[in-house]
């Protein structure tokens, strides 16, 4: 061989070892959530060596991590025409088609990436599993079924078992979830994110105390290492939803930890938006409006900057930039809309609509606020959860028609946190909507049924709630249908007796006692029952008149 051609071999060797190193400094950096860094360094590789295609796809894979979908499709297509492994293209290419639930041309691609294997090969299969798993719809047991043949070829390969625990955790199997992420550790001790996944499994565990210290013990391995702060953030935050005496400790830990993250990562515009989701979780909306903000000095044209300013101008006071933002936001159909946006657009247009005296609300603000927020509870039940505040506030300010509205929404979710709450207040929301109807008016009976159903709810719920007894008698009143008032009078005065002397003893209830009393023996055909619960009121109230001038007339 003649020196050219052996310092040609040599300078190909070495530019071959340089581009690995590169590739897995890539990875690294991938891992570690410093995504713009990944992305420069993936970008210099496919300018000096574009016949990498590993470069294409994980070049792809930050720009689906960052919801740049358009970027990811044109990185896979154009690894395509790469020289070497443009068979993993496929497999992102794949991926976007379970993003858009075409879950048949998905498996064709990854079909085709799986030919291009040999026979020891087995991270593509590590790849399509990923690929199920961070689907905006993921399959946990098609990721599964595909590392169980990655196993069959290298099972105890670290990236492998990690693969495994992240799909057992989305199955929500705890147990082998623990078994992977240990396996993946011991098979390689470089691997932190395997030993921060055993403190993601306590925190789901709610063990928040002993999820904080495993992730003291990968901060000491490995003191930055970012993404261990973000799930300390998480941690922290759950803590202070499941311990509210200690909600501002918690949430000022969680923040603070956050911070930690960013500056660990990048503050890029990906990265400033992960930032500002945690925010709303967090329910920080100063600090969000003051991201949104510097988001929008970044790109002023991103679209999901009007989601943050929405959100944040709402919480803030902003009505009118609120309005503005979210239809903004919404009015385009490129934009994926998620349930929030629709509640934030709602609850925005009922303020909007709300007197500066809290004591009236426009119509049709207020009806055009309510079929926003049904969107939004169609789309995702939970949202129900939210409800509850800006119902009660309505009722608090004796708006009870308009409360009754958003409780009826609130309640079709049975999951909901506040649904027995919620059924009370829709059922005394409605009566006392009925109840202060004038002379010449009738009272709404569809909506009086409603009631009687969700004070019927809250019994089933909870039957030792006294006031849901006695609100659903008067709601039978109302209702002309005296039998069942008087059923539910009687069952509210075995609830109470049954409650024991202390109740008995309250002003409160001995006024309640009576009204069930005088309401029992009014309605009464038979006079000997009739004059005995007149008498029990008197016993309680003996200079009760309408009980004395009854009984005279029953003599």
């Amino acid at each position: 061989m003649n020196k050219f051609k052996i310092l040609s071999v040599a300078f190909l060797a070495s530019v071959s070892v340089t581009q690995a190193q590169d590739i897995n400094q890539a990875k690294k950096a991938i891992d570690a959530e410093q995504f713009e860094n990944a992305k420069s360094t993936l970008k210099s590789i496919i300018k000096t060596n574009p016949a990498e295609g590993t470069a294409f796809f994980l070049l792809g894979n930050v720009y689906l991590i960052q919801n740049v979908a358009d970027s990811a499709k044109m990185s896979y297509q154009n690894g395509l025409t790469a020289k070497d492994h443009a068979h993993l293209n496929q497999i992102g290419l794949g991926q976007i088609d379970l993003d858009n639930g075409d879950v048949m041309a998905a498996k064709a691609k990854f079909e085709l990436a799986k030919k291009e294997m040999r026979k020891k090969d087995f991270e593509e299969y590590v790849y399509i599993a990923r690929a199920y798993m961070n689907a905006s719809k993921p399959d946990y047991k098609a990721a599964i079924e595909t590392l169980n043949l990655a196993k069959e070829r290298s099972g105890q390969e670290a990236q492998v078992q990690l693969a495994l625990g992240d799909a057992f955790y989305g199955e929500k199997n705890q147990n082998e979830a623990y078994a992977a992420y240990r396996n993946a550790f011991q098979a390689d001790n470089s691997m932190i994110r395997a030993k921060m996944q055993l403190g993601v499994l306590l925190k789901g565990a709610k063990a928040y105390t002993e999820a904080v210290t495993a992730y003291n013990d990968v901060i000491a391995i490995s003191p930055n290492y970012g993404p261990v702060y973000r799930e300390l953030a998480e941690t922290y935050y759950y803590w202070a939803a499941n311990v509210p005496g200690r909600y501002d400790q918690y949430i000022k830990e969680a923040l603070s930890y956050y911070e930690k993250y960013m500056t660990l990562t990048d503050y890029s515009l990906a990265s400033r938006m992960r930032h500002a989701d945690f925010l709303i979780l967090a329910k920080d909306y100063k600090a969000l409006e003051i991201e949104a903000n510097k988001m929008k000095e970044i790109d002023a044209v991103n679209p999901r900057i009007y989601r943050y300013l929405g959100y944040s101008a709402y919480e803030n006071g902003n009505v009118d930039l609120a309005i503005k933002s979210l239809n903004d936001f919404i009015g385009n159909p490129s934009n994926k809309v998620i349930a929030q946006d629709y509640l934030y657009l709602g609850l925005a247009k009922i303020k909007k609509g709300t007197s500066a005296d809290g004591a009236s609300i426009d119509p049709a603000l207020f009806n055009e606020g309510v079929s926003f927020i049904k969107k939004a509870v169609e789309m995702e039940e939970y949202i129900a959860n939210d409800l509850n505040e800006v119902a009660t506030k309505l009722y608090g300010q004796k708006m009870y028609k308009e409360a009754a509205a958003l409780l009826e929404i609130a309640v079709t979710n049975v999951e909901s946190k506040n649904y027995l709450i919620d059924n009370f207040y829709l059922g005394t929301s409605i009566y006392f909507a009925n109840a202060n109807v004038t002379a010449d008016q009738k009272p709404d009976f569809v909506a009086l049924q409603k009631a009687d159903t969700a004070l019927g709810n809250l019994i089933t719920g909870s039957p030792t709630t006294q006031d849901a007894y006695i609100y659903r008698a008067r709601v039978n009143g109302l209702a002309e249908k005296p039998a069942m008032m008087i059923q539910y009078y009687e069952e509210f005065i075995k609830v109470v007796t049954a409650n024991g002397a202390e109740e008995l003893a309250k002003s409160s209830t001995k006024a309640k006692l009576i009204e069930a009393y005088n309401t029992i023996a009014a309605n009464s055909s038979d006079t000997v029952k009739a004059k005995e619960y007149f008498s029990k009121t008197l016993a309680i109230d003996p200079a009760n008149k309408f009980a004395t001038e009854s009984l005279k007339g029953l003599k």
